[in-house]
């Protein structure tokens, strides 16, 4: 089965998320203890092809801040909300992090791939929420 088809497959789970959602809490409180930079959120609900509730965007300044903030995200959802990563991408390449919670999908980015790859304008119907 290829990826297209595992993402249009999966089911969201039952429970609609929201900004003051435990989960999506623990994950900018994970993001921040790392000092992470840019930190923006989109939120994809009411966008019909989306593949989830919200993306959460942040940036890394090197390859080891990178993993650290990734690292930090996933031992917190697991420690405050039992929560574990549906998958996670990119720990090897070291650029850009994926972290997929199903309703929230986590992006870690080094600057050059945010700005190459610009999320927050390919999904720029997306209302942004900035928190720095």
């Amino acid at each position: 089965m290829n990826n297209l088809t595992v993402l249009q497959s999966r089911k969201k789970s039952v429970t609609r998320l929201n900004r003051n959602s435990k989960l999506f809490k623990t994950i900018l409180n994970a993001i921040k203890d790392k000092k992470a930079e840019n930190i923006i959120s989109l939120d994809l609900r009411k966008i019909p092809e989306a593949v989830a509730d919200f993306f959460v965007i942040c940036e890394a300044s090197n390859a080891p801040q990178l993993k650290a903030i990734a690292d930090n995200v996933e031992a917190e959802a697991k420690k405050h909300c039992n929560e574990f990563a549906f998958k996670h991408e990119g720990r090897k390449a070291q650029q850009w992090i994926l972290i997929d919670y199903i309703n929230i999908v986590v992006h870690v980015m080094l600057p050059e791939p945010r700005r190459f790859y610009q999320l927050e304008e390919m999904w720029s119907d997306a209302p942004m929420m900035q928190h720095d």
